[in-house]
């Protein structure tokens, strides 16, 4: 089964947590990477099926945006990445996230 990677990047932290909780809410996906972008931007990672991943970002976006004040900056989904882009990326599955991976 294909694996996707979806990202959500985020202007403040409030609608970065909304994004985060309506994504893995909306879909069968799992929360592998956050972090700080930059001025004030956060962005959130999700792994699983192409499918759930292009679910899970439309879900993201449209509770980001409905957060007062928050503002998405940037989205992008890759479909069946390569090891290399996973690695260097920090996209992949970690122990961390393992017990909640579908």
């Amino acid at each position: 089964m294909p694996v996707a990677v979806g990202v959500v990047e985020s202007l403040g932290f409030p609608a970065t947590l909304a994004c985060a909780d309506a994504m893995v809410k909306a879909a069968r996906v799992t929360l592998v990477f956050f972090d700080k972008a930059e001025k004030g931007n956060f962005y959130v990672a999700v792994r699983g099926p192409v499918s759930e991943v292009n679910r899970s970002v439309e879900a993201g976006i449209l509770a980001s945006s409905e957060t007062m004040g928050g503002k998405v900056m940037s989205h992008y989904i890759v479909p069946n990445p390569p090891p290399n882009v996973e690695e260097v990326l920090d996209m992949i599955y970690t122990d961390k996230v393992d017990p909640f991976r579908f």
